[in-house]
């Protein structure tokens, strides 16, 4: 039987939602209100087909994978706050990706991330993840301390990646949730080793 819950949030008035295309001008204003991670990683403003992209995102041919899910934190006015996309069993089984997670500019720094991202880890894991993976632009400072903070370590890099205006170095990084090792994670999802 297929995974269809949503996370369950521990933060007060705030509940979890699958955006659909139903819910594209929302995310679009969403990302147009917080400008600043398209601006850093891509060097330019968020551009109109952005939440589009999201939610119609197709991964590379190759590349097998259980469930797509964009996931939106609203309050109770149904105003989106937070955001995430996710893929569960991501190039091997038990490995969920984070495309994407971002909270509102006027947010960070208050603990709401942490919390959200510790329901979707308990949401992932409920779900059969026994690692959760992701990728961070180098020199995205502020990303960067989070997903060290939750537990993230580096896997490999990967150079040369071209993101609207700019051309990055992603840190892949990934965290085991049912104990396991690096080289576990690694002879899951070879393409991760540093050495590729």
């Amino acid at each position: 039987m297929s995974f269809n819950r949503l996370p369950t949030l521990s933060v007060a008035g705030l509940r979890a939602i699958e955006l659909t295309a139903a819910h594209e001008a929302q995310l679009q204003r969403f990302y147009e209100a917080n400008p600043e991670y398209s601006l850093i990683v891509s060097g330019q403003a968020p551009g109109p087909g952005d939440a589009h992209d999201t939610i119609h995102d197709i991964l590379p041919e190759g590349w097998p994978f259980t469930r797509q899910w964009v996931i939106g934190f609203v309050d109770q006015q149904q105003t989106l706050v937070a955001m995430a996309s996710v893929v569960s069993d991501l190039l091997a089984k038990s490995v969920w990706h984070i495309g994407l997670f971002m909270v509102a500019s006027s947010l960070q720094g208050t603990g709401l991330a942490a919390s959200l991202y510790g329901a979707l880890e308990a949401w992932a894991k409920s779900g059969g993840a026994d690692w959760m993976r992701l990728g961070v632009v180098q020199g995205n400072a502020r990303a960067e301390r989070f997903w060290a903070s939750m537990g993230f370590v580096e896997t490999r890099q990967r150079s040369n990646i071209e993101m609207g205006n700019s051309v990055n170095t992603i840190r892949v990084m990934a965290k085991p949730l049912a104990g396991g090792s690096l080289d576990e994670y690694l002879d899951l999802v070879p393409r991760d080793r540093p050495s590729t």
